[in-house]
């Protein structure tokens, strides 16, 4: 079984490349193949990579390659977890919003808006230089913003299934709290990538016990922690959403606190520097422990069980992931790319029912589903308007002087990204 990771370069990998040779029986590689443009990156990388299958007896291959079209040739699936214009563009989409008094994240509003434009077109050149390479092959796309790019995929009728690694964070996280394994804890999980919340916690399935509200009851001061909420947030609704909800509940307070601090991404390249300069230690053989705190907690085991799923291995039989709603959300266009509980198999991801959805979180959703619309139409088409009328359609704009001056600095920030600019 040959996979290929798309952006083997990441910093991220190491802890992928940890989850492939502790799971060797759920997916039993023979060849993974790492591509990335960045040669030098690439050669630290694939250098701790081969050492960790190394240390754990993994029997499979690495192989590292800037040339795309070689690296997916033959792969079964090929995992996208790119970043176009690196932490530079991130450090962009995280400060220039604040200067109209939005929220700067690199997932949503506008920094969301500005990473979409700029990733878009990239990953559509990547998936169809895969299909020609290889039309069987599935497309796992890690990619932010993982809604809009994986509904990108599946319009242009690659065969395609998105990937975030915040449900398998909230598993683990319920599951330690509750005492259990976490493969006894099944979400029901509901929303867009990033705009989800658990309604039940159920044990065992699908059809378990929603131990939702005793988790509350006992553990609720550090499930609000976690998330930076109030615990009466939680109480209030009964729900745990997830934390980019923050940004939608809170958002002046999470504007005046980016406000006072460095950006995350000035946080991610210090950290990315130290993690390049272990990774180049010949003596290093295992994922360092400052590799946990640059994000992506979880990110392997998931992919992994994803990944086992879709090529028939001992992937879970339900997992959360990003693909067509197709009826799920009654309110939304079938054509809507949901995150939701799936059943996985080699023809892909099935939602499985969902029970109706409460007014609070339908009426964001759709409104998050409508700017995501506009905001894939910006990507593949461009132009000012277009930019424009997905900013004022976004909830944490909404106002037209703003989403005026919003457009201004993205165009200005990201030209060199933007063919059509």
């Amino acid at each position: 079984m040959k996979l290929t990771v798309v952006g083997g370069g990441s910093t991220y990998t190491p802890e992928l490349i940890d989850g492939f040779a502790r799971l060797r029986d759920t997916l039993p590689l023979t060849e993974l193949v790492l591509v990335d443009p960045a040669a030098d990156r690439l050669d630290l990388v694939g250098g701790l990579a081969r050492r960790i299958f190394a240390r754990q007896d993994h029997p499979g291959t690495i192989t590292t390659t800037s040339d795309l079209d070689a690296g997916v040739e033959g792969a079964d699936a090929v995992l996208l977890q790119l970043r176009v214009g690196g932490q530079a563009a991130r450090e962009q989409d995280e400060t220039w919003p604040l200067e109209c008094g939005c929220v700067g994240q690199e997932t949503t509003g506008a920094g969301g808006l500005a990473k979409a434009l700029r990733t878009v077109p990239v990953v559509l050149d990547i998936a169809e230089r895969v299909r020609r390479a290889n039309p069987d092959a599935w497309i796992i796309d890690f990619t932010n913003p993982v809604g809009i790019v994986t509904r990108a995929l599946l319009r242009a009728g690659h065969k395609a299934v998105g990937l975030c690694n915040v449900a398998i964070g909230f598993q683990r996280k319920f599951a330690a709290l509750l005492g259990v394994a976490p493969a006894e804890i099944h979400l029901d999980h509901v929303g867009l990538n990033h705009l989800t919340w658990e309604r039940a916690v159920r044990l065992g399935g699908p059809d378990g016990e929603n131990v939702l509200p005793r988790l509350l009851a006992e553990h609720g001061d550090a499930v609000a922690d976690d998330l930076r909420l109030p615990r009466t947030v939680l109480d209030r609704l009964g729900v745990v959403p997830s934390y980019y909800l923050r940004y939608f509940y809170a958002h002046d307070e999470v504007v005046r606190e980016l406000g006072t601090k460095p950006s995350r991404a000035a946080e991610v390249a210090a950290m990315e520097k130290q993690l390049l300069d272990l990774y180049g230690d010949p003596a290093l053989d295992e994922k360092p422990a400052l590799l946990a705190k640059r994000g992506g907690a979880f990110y392997s085991e998931a992919a992994v069980d994803l990944a086992a799923g879709l090529l028939g291995g001992g992937g879970s039989p339900y997992q959360v992931v990003n693909t067509y709603n197709h009826g799920t959300l009654a309110f939304l266009p079938d054509d809507a790319v949901i995150e939701t509980q799936a059943a996985i198999g080699a023809d892909g991801a099935v939602p499985l029912p969902v029970a109706p959805v409460d007014p609070l979180y339908a009426g964001l959703v759709a409104n998050v589903t409508a700017y995501e619309d506009l905001a894939l139409d910006a990507a593949l088409r461009g132009g000012r308007d277009r930019v424009f009328r997905a900013l004022l359609a976004h909830p944490l704009v909404g106002q037209y002087a703003t989403a005026d001056g919003l457009t201004d600095r993205l165009i200005a920030h990201n030209r060199e990204h933007l063919a059509w600019a």
